[in-house]
């Protein structure tokens, strides 16, 4: 946890500015009670209304400062809990978009929004809580009891002695809720995963007839968060009526105490008024500092979270640099690579691309295809084997150097709910004509002319005003924009009609004849003009070689190329 105290320092003189405002409101707090048994024991018999007024007006100049300094130090601690949240947000954002693929994948995207939504709130009032009553409680508190052991030691020490059980309640409290919050942040996570997957699936949950089956499973999700909830909530909720209840019996035994005292003329009648007071002032400073430990509980439970993932180690380092000048532009020497360590995901994959040269990747489902490019991209490490850019070992590329090589259009891409022009930029700076030939080379330019607005036309969110065959194209337009050097298409012409597709295809050879290309299909179609072909079954290499090579010589591959071909025979007769 030393980690937060970074976020703390430059705010340092500032909270020191608040505890002390805090402290002088909480000093005029227990001075008035002092003032009134002053006024009813001393000034009152004297019958002098103007020492009355007198001293009338300076408690209420004294509860003015304290109402005056209490809202601006409230309103201060807001300000600096506020600034190191908003500090401790971005720096968890950024470190979450660092992390690597694999890290990500444990800590999971659901509990990464939990985390930087919930968990970062909590702590905020964790902050701000212990500035606003951190040290107003224990003032109050201590200074309660010994502004009252001077005034009447005997009714003081009816009241220490429910201390004892009041501070066992509040440790019960804290102990028993830490590992609760804790519980509680992972069941949000949980939910926070099925509401996203049902938000982004809604059309085909719907398709499917799939909604009261979805409706069950987040009830079910839902009720378990509730539980863990109202487990959290019945012990919270217990620290405050079992502390009250504890002073109430502690005032009660103080009054017929005081009673008994006044009675016998040992007390005046203005000090039990004033003890009474002090104990209403020392009654709200426990259930304040109550409070301060189920909110620090909390907070410390979604701390523990936070850090978790900023003190996660860098598992993805640059390395020294490693370099073979006779390397090609991409090379796989002998690479294998399982996700989670248990079997092979790719195993011993071997090829070699030269600059301009283009590779299509085809196989089944799971076969390992995607698996090649988070490999070329550096989103994970090989387990064996070594992946060569330009000469250099990939591990040896700083990222952004290593990113600024590609133009990529994933299998499961997306849109921003912005205009045609800023999605193709992507926050790149690019200009119009740059963007409006990418465009062009993508096969979307004609589209986005029919278009209200053209280029400034907007993208719903996630594309949905646009048909699969436009998204695809606005996604290609953007991988060409910047000019790569590697361009990587993950079936993104799935949603292309075969003239569209055949129109792309001629302007990435007319147009990016020095562009490294690597198409992964499920089209023999869109890859057979390869350069290379590497065909996949289950992580292994079954084919690779020209379309030619691989009819002649790869069973797989020339039963995949009967199959479509027949298939589109059957359609065009149709």
């Amino acid at each position: 946890m030393k980690g937060i105290l970074k976020y703390i320092r430059p705010y340092g003189a500032y909270m020191l500015l608040t505890l002390f405002l805090k402290f002088v409101a909480a000093m005029m707090d227990l001075l008035i009670p002092s003032l009134l048994a002053k006024i009813i024991d001393d000034i009152v018999p004297t019958r002098e209304v103007r020492l009355v007024f007198l001293w009338g007006g300076i408690m209420l100049v004294c509860a003015v400062f304290s109402i005056t300094t209490n809202v601006r130090a409230n309103r201060m601690a807001e300000i600096s809990a506020g600034g190191m949240t908003e500090k401790l947000r971005h720096d968890l954002f950024a470190k979450v978009t660092y992390l690597s693929a694999k890290q990500m994948d444990d800590f999971t995207v659901s509990s990464a929004v939990s985390r930087l939504t919930s968990d970062t709130y909590n702590v905020n009032r964790m902050f701000a809580r212990m500035q606003r009553l951190g040290v107003r409680g224990p003032i109050l508190l201590i200074g309660g009891i010994f502004i009252t052991m001077t005034m009447e030691p005997k009714l003081t020490l009816v009241l220490v002695a429910a201390l004892p059980l009041i501070i066992l309640i509040v440790w019960i409290v804290t102990t028993k809720s830490i590992p609760i919050y804790g519980k509680q942040q992972k069941k949000l996570d949980e939910m926070v995963r099925v509401l996203q997957e049902n938000i982004t699936g809604v059309r085909v949950i719907r398709a499917l007839s799939r909604t009261e089956y979805e409706r069950a499973r987040f009830d079910s999700v839902n009720e378990n968060l509730a539980g863990i909830e109202q487990d959290a909530g019945r012990v919270s909720a217990a620290s405050s009526p079992a502390t009250t209840l504890v002073l109430n019996l502690g005032l009660t035994a103080v009054i017929i105490t005081g009673a008994y005292l006044v009675e016998k003329g040992e007390t005046g009648a203005g000090a039990i008024i004033a003890f009474l007071s002090y104990f209403t002032i020392i009654l709200n400073a426990m259930l304040g500092i109550t409070k301060i430990f189920v909110m620090c509980s909390k907070g410390m439970a979604s701390l523990s979270r936070i850090m978790e993932v900023m003190e996660a180690p860098e598992q993805m380092s640059v390395l020294p640099e490693v370099r073979d000048s006779g390397a090609p532009l991409v090379e796989f020497r002998d690479v294998t690579f399982s996700y989670n360590k248990k079997g092979d995901h790719l195993s011993h994959i071997s090829f070699a691309l030269e600059k301009g040269e283009s590779l299509g990747i085809i196989g089944a489902t799971g076969s390992g295809k995607s698996t090649i490019v988070n490999l070329l991209l550096r989103f994970y490490d090989t387990d064996k084997g070594s992946i060569w850019i330009d000469g250099r070992r990939i591990d040896t590329v700083p990222y952004q150097e290593l990113r600024e090589l590609f133009g990529v259009v994933f299998q499961n891409d997306y849109l921003m709910a912005a205009s045609m022009e800023e999605n193709i930029d992507f926050f790149r700076g690019l200009t119009r004509e740059e963007i409006t030939r990418a465009a062009g080379h993508a096969q979307a330019e004609a589209f986005i002319r029919e278009k209200e607005g053209r280029m400034d036309a907007k993208v719903a969110v996630r594309g949905n005003n646009l048909s699969g065959g436009q998204k695809q194209r606005i996604m290609i337009a953007r991988a060409l924009a910047a000019k790569p050097r590697i361009l990587i298409l993950d079936d993104a012409s799935s949603a292309l009609d075969y003239r569209t597709d055949a129109k792309l295809r001629k302007e990435l050879h007319a147009h990016f004849k020095d562009t490294t290309r690597i198409t992964i299909a499920q089209r023999i179609s869109a890859i057979q003009g390869a350069d290379h072909i590497l065909v996949l079954e289950d992580g292994k290499s079954i084919g690779y070689g020209t379309h030619q090579e691989l009819l002649a010589n790869c069973q797989e591959y020339r039963l995949i190329y009967e199959l479509q071909m027949g298939a589109d025979r059957e359609v065009a007769q149709a």
